[in-house]
């Protein structure tokens, strides 16, 4: 997925907002007369992706949880003028270490097995995936590997968000948004995929009886893009994907409350 523009207009407009003495994170869901209106979900996600994709890197820790089992992922990631990935991964396979160095991927497990890959057919290291390296295996090492501002823009401009108001996570007043796009309508209006690509995703998960996928964003004070999370519900169960995203470097302080 492409990295985020730089909305400098949507920015100046959500710093305008910030220093008005109303919160992003408790804007009402109606305005309040003599108050400034409430900011858009997608424009406080896309501000949200574009401040991490400015800082460069991040922590990520990723769980995936569904009828296939669970797996986990731990490390960081650099993304600009080179991507970088060091992850500690849990699988069914086992716990290994999975490095992106260069457009290479290296998936190394304790046992000594070993999985490689170009950037291209990143799917193919999943051990879920099938015997074509240009397959789709349900996007768990695309995630891993992909910046979270990107997946985060990507999310604001595919998907129709609504706010379900402020929240407490890890000890914070917190924004969360939540909303679901067709499979077919993400998938095949994403030009990064080639034909043969798209065929296969939106394959996989016909097969799978996913015809839609929910999306949940939370932003933190000073822009930060806090949580990620991806909900697949088909004919085998459900399948949910959450990413946890931390930067260096102290946060805005919180709001007041009232806004």
């Amino acid at each position: 997925m492409p990295p985020a523009p730089r909305p400098t207009v949507l920015v100046a407009a959500l710093l305008l907002a910030t220093t008005t003495g109303c919160s992003l994170l408790a804007a009402p869901t109606t305005g309040t007369p003599g108050g400034p209106a409430p900011v858009p979900p997608k424009q406080v996600v896309l501000a949200a992706a574009q401040a991490l994709d400015d800082a460069g890197s991040a922590r990520i820790d990723v769980v995936r949880e569904g009828p296939d089992g669970r797996r986990t992922a731990s490390g960081s990631l650099v993304w600009g003028a080179a991507d970088e990935a060091a992850l500690t991964v849990t699988d069914e396979l086992g716990s290994g270490r999975l490095t992106v160095k260069d457009g290479v991927l290296d998936l190394v497990y304790q046992d000594g097995a070993a999985k490689h890959a170009e950037r291209s057919t990143a799917e193919s290291v999943d051990p879920g995936a099938g015997a074509g390296p240009g397959g789709f295996a349900g996007g768990w090492t695309s995630t891993l590997i992909t910046g979270p501002g990107s997946r985060a823009y990507a999310v604001a401009q595919g998907v129709t968000l609504g706010s379900l108001g402020a929240e407490q996570l890890a000890g914070t007043t917190v924004a969360h948004y939540r909303g679901s796009v067709p499979v077919a309508e993400l998938f095949g209006s994403d030009k990064e995929l080639s034909p043969q690509r798209r065929a296969a995703t939106l394959d996989w998960y016909q097969r799978r009886g996913v015809t839609a996928i929910g999306y949940d964003v939370w932003v933190g004070p000073g822009k930060q893009l806090l949580r990620l999370r991806e909900t697949v519900r088909g004919s085998a169960g459900t399948t949910v994907t959450t990413t946890d995203v931390s930067v260096s470097g102290a946060a805005d302080p919180a709001p007041p409350a009232g806004g």
